[in-house]
């Protein structure tokens, strides 16, 4: 956790009551989803992880209500069209930053990609896209971006208040001031921009201090991208994505996927007609994923692991970006370690 953001034992105590008394809170159908309704909001915490009523109310209580959020939520950049995405990601700037990152912690990223086998150029590429390196983690006080969604979103209000639970069992967990850590407009935090569910289920503490910190610690940052990539399932070694240059139009139509995961194997593609002599096997999932352009469409095959990058941020786009994004960071690597032998 950032070092401005202090442990709060005398506050801890009073909101959980079970520490106190040993309670074991039972689960039950009435307790197993968060409710949209502050009130009953207050009352479910107490009754399934032993928070006092008075205290999460207090909490709430304080909650800023704020329009920029819900603004911000109903138009995020996923909306957009691939030309108009791409040059948000995919610049010189953002990819100069990631060579410096990649130089400046290159024996963090190799030893998180041997110890959860996912390439050190997307976890670069995430750290990247998400917070530009850790240079813009957020402003938005978490409590009040989850609390804003969770009891004034309905189109999502159920998601974020499992959120803004998960929320407050984080921050008992790791002894934090609800108040104090700072994230974006849906209550991502730190480097990786990790939701209180992903931070409480795929954190790690890769560099063994004893705490779990994504906030100014690039080694738990680097550690949890790779842990999170490693249990939704990278298959190192495999592609991520392939540019169709000119595919037929009954390949598209046949094979266009509209859902995140692709739907079809590389063999039933192949007996199609689709040309591809790549390293996958034919019983592979794929599909085809169309980009727009300004005036055309741009069509892709991905891959399982093209997946696996939608499963950090559910879109097609997000998941090219991060793709195209770490291709270019690895080649400036390659070519900046290659020009300093040169010169040496």
């Amino acid at each position: 956790m950032t070092t401005n953001i202090k442990k709060t034992i005398g506050t801890l105590v009073l909101a959980c009551s079970c520490a106190l008394s040993g309670m074991t809170v039972q689960a039950n159908s009435e307790l197993d989803k968060a409710p949209t309704d502050a009130k009953a909001f207050a009352s479910y915490m107490h009754k399934k992880h032993g928070f006092t009523e008075d205290y999460v109310q207090m909490i709430l209580d304080k909650v800023e209500v704020r329009q920029s959020i819900l603004d911000a939520i109903s138009r995020p950049a996923e909306s957009k069209d691939w030309y108009e995405y791409r040059p948000i990601f995919i610049e010189q700037k953002r990819i100069k930053q990631g060579v410096q990152f990649w130089l400046e912690h290159e024996d963090i990223l190799m030893r998180a990609q041997e110890k959860y086998q996912v390439p050190a150029e997307i976890i670069a590429a995430i750290i990247g896209v998400e917070t530009r390196y850790g240079r813009v983690m957020g402003s938005f006080p978490v409590i009040d971006a989850i609390s804003t969604l969770a009891f004034h979103y309905p189109k999502r209000g159920a998601f974020f208040a499992g959120e803004l639970e998960e929320y407050f069992v984080l921050a008992r967990e790791q002894g934090w001031d609800l108040a104090e850590p700072k994230g974006s407009y849906a209550g991502a935090m730190g480097m990786g921009q990790f939701i209180p569910t992903s931070y409480r289920h795929y954190a790690v503490d890769f560099d063994g201090d004893g705490n779990i910190n994504l906030f100014d610690n690039v080694e738990d940052a680097i550690g949890s991208v790779a842990n999170y990539f490693h249990v939704h399932g990278w298959r190192m070694g495999e592609p991520v994505a392939e540019y169709l240059s000119t595919p037929e139009q009954k390949l598209v139509e046949q094979f266009r996927n509209d859902s995140l995961k692709p739907q079809f194997t590389i063999g039933e593609m192949k007996l199609a007609g689709l040309e591809y002599d790549g390293p996958l096997a034919e019983n592979d999932i794929a599909g085809i994923y169309a980009f727009k352009q300004e005036s055309k469409e741009d069509y892709w095959l991905g891959f399982h692991n093209f997946y696996v990058i939608t499963r950090y941020n559910r879109s097609p786009l997000y998941a090219m970006a991060v793709h195209q994004l770490s291709l270019e960071i690895k080649d400036a690597v390659e070519h900046a370690k290659q020009t300093s032998v040169e010169e040496k």
